[in-house]
């Protein structure tokens, strides 16, 4: 009887065995194909407990774009590895995690996270906009202008100038950007790196056609640069970023120093431009 027995549980873990093979190697046969599909299946039994929203599997060769809600992620075709962090196409010098992000919601940055069911950490704010402590700041002038021109683009012809520090993956500097175009102002645009975007602005300032380039920059598409330059006043507009807290972009300063953290609409800025220049 006692053998019956051992014998009978022997051959039910062996089954049970093989049908735990059989699970594996069936996830492992679905994500080997690599389609969109098949690598959402073996994320289904992988990590269970999160909402896969769409997968993307055509955009960067190797690996699947996976956003879940309004995180990002990767993933192998395998849909062994997962990948929390930022892609950079260093051909065309853009971070595509930043663009994709801004794509899905432009008010929003993932941030840092870690590989289990729960999926990537919760989103971070990226934009100083909701701080926005009003225009009571100021700096000195004299600081401002002393600025190296070559961390700078210079745009529109207005009698008022207006100097916005600016990253190119920041919703509101978009934003911002759009709206000083339909005003007659001169804008000085010095971009800072606040999201990883230090290789954009040296694109953006080695264009042959600056301007050109910062739109191409903003709409996340491939800048127009040529050789590389002296890029040595992004370091000069970051050491002053920082020496004026300015930790969130955009920040505007008009040209008597006084400071405005964050998107403003078309309404304050006429107002805040008309305003006597102390």
């Amino acid at each position: 009887m006692d053998m019956k027995w051992t014998t009978w549980k022997v051959a039910g873990a062996a089954l049970a065995l093989t049908g735990s093979v059989a699970a594996v190697a069936a996830v492992a046969h679905a994500a080997s194909s690599g389609s969109a599909e098949s690598v959402k299946a073996a994320l289904a039994e992988r990590l269970p407990k999160t909402e896969i929203s769409a997968i993307d599997c055509d955009k960067i060769e190797g690996v699947c774009e996976v956003q879940a809600r309004q995180n990002l992620f990767y993933i192998d075709h395998s849909a062994r590895y997962l990948i929390i962090g930022r892609v950079y196409d260093m051909e065309t010098k853009q971070d595509l995690t930043a663009a994709r992000l801004l794509d899905m919601n432009p008010d929003m940055l993932i941030g840092g996270g870690s590989a289990d069911d729960t999926g990537p950490a919760p989103e971070q704010r990226a934009d100083a906009s909701r701080k926005a402590p009003g225009p009571d700041a100021r700096i000195d002038p004299a600081a401002l202008a002393a600025l190296p021109a070559n961390g700078a683009i210079s745009m529109g012809k207005g009698g008022r100038t207006l100097t916005v520090f600016s990253d190119f993956r920041c919703g509101y500097c978009k934003r911002l950007h759009e709206t000083l175009e339909t005003l007659n102002v001169k804008v000085v645009e010095r971009p800072i790196s606040v999201l990883g975007t230090r290789p954009i602005s040296e694109a953006v300032i080695c264009a042959s056609d600056k301007p050109r380039a910062v739109i191409q920059a903003y709409d996340g598409g491939s800048i127009s640069s040529g050789a590389g330059c002296d890029t040595s006043g992004l370091d000069a507009n970051e050491a002053f970023a920082r020496k004026h807290g300015f930790t969130g972009t955009p920040v505007i300063v008009r040209e008597d120093g006084a400071v405005v953290h964050g998107y403003r609409p078309r309404e304050f800025l006429e107002s805040w431009l008309k305003e006597k220049v102390s």
